[in-house]
């Protein structure tokens, strides 16, 4: 996926189980990063499995940017989330 600067990122969502701490820590993290550079994307944890499945994922947690999985079946890191995010 080809994001060339955060103005073209609306959404982000982070899939992942409810209660699980490594999935929390990846929103936390996303959430830091958004608000050191700037970037106002609606950000969201979604932890309905129902939802989940929608985008087809079936290893957790994923990384979704814009309506397209960038990531799923790995715990990232922030220099990881910054990466995909390209900031």
């Amino acid at each position: 996926m080809e994001i060339t600067s955060i103005e073209t990122i609306k959404s982000i969502k982070i899939l992942g189980r409810d209660g699980c701490c490594n999935c929390s820590r990846m929103f936390q993290d996303t959430i830091d990063l958004a608000a050191e550079n700037n970037l106002s994307a609606d950000i969201q944890h979604v932890t309905d499995l129902e939802q989940v499945m929608k985008y087809g994922v079936m290893s957790l947690p994923g990384l979704v940017i814009n309506e397209k999985v960038v990531s799923y079946g790995r715990i990232l890191n922030k220099n990881e989330i910054k990466n995909l995010l390209k900031l």
